[in-house]
C-alpha cells in the first residue's frame, strides 16, 4: 500500500467514524468462509457495516477524529474488524449470537455515545443495553398505563351504574 493509498484509507475511515457514535471492534480471525459470510449477512440485515481494517490505519483515523476514543486504540492488536452501527446493542447481540457456535468473534472494545468499553467480559452487558426506541417505548407504556387504568375504572363505573339502573 503506497503512502497515498494509506492517506486515502485513513481519510475514509475518519469520515466513517465521524458519521457514527457507535463502533465495535472485534477479532474475526479464524472464521471460515461460510461463517464469515453468515456474519456479514447478519450485520447487513441489522443495518451494521462490517469492515476488516488495518490497525495502524484505524488508530490514525481515531487520532484524526473529533471524537475522544480514550484507551480504545490499545485493543488494536492482531486481526481487527470494525462494526459500525446506529443501534448501540446491535453489534453485541450479533457477536453474542455467533459465539453460541464458536469462540469467535472476540469482542475487543467499543465506543458508544462517547463511552469506551474494553474487554470481552463486557459483551453481555452491551448486548442488554436498550436502544433509544426501546427506552422511548417503555416510557410511553409507563405514561399510558395510568391513563388506561382511569379509563377502565370510568368504564367499569359507568357499566355498574347502567346495570343498577336496569
Amino acid at each position: 500500500m503506497t503512502r497515498e493509498e494509506k492517506s486515502i484509507a485513513i481519510e475514509d475511515l475518519t469520515a466513517k467514524l465521524a458519521e457514527t457514535n457507535i463502533i465495535y471492534i472485534a477479532d474475526t480471525s479464524g472464521l471460515d468462509a461460510e461463517t464469515t459470510s453468515n456474519l456479514r449477512r447478519a450485520c447487513f440485515k441489522a443495518g451494521i457495516k462490517l469492515e476488516v481494517v488495518k490497525n495502524t490505519l484505524l488508530e490514525k483515523a481515531m487520532e484524526a477524529s473529533a471524537n475522544d476514543y480514550g484507551d480504545l486504540p490499545t485493543v488494536l492488536k492482531g486481526n481487527s474488524s470494525v462494526f459500525i452501527a446506529d443501534v448501540a446493542n446491535a453489534p453485541a447481540k450479533i457477536i453474542k449470537d455467533f459465539r453460541k457456535k464458536s469462540d469467535k468473534p472476540v469482542f475487543k472494545g467499543a465506543y458508544i455515545n462517547q463511552e469506551i468499553y474494553i474487554g470481552d467480559n463486557l459483551l453481555d452487558s452491551l448486548a442488554s443495553l436498550k436502544s433509544k426506541e426501546e427506552v422511548i417505548g417503555e416510557i410511553i407504556g409507563l405514561l399510558q398505563s395510568p391513563a388506561q387504568r382511569i379509563i377502565s375504572a370510568l368504564l367499569n363505573n359507568a357499566e355498574q351504574k347502567g346495570e343498577a339502573a336496569e
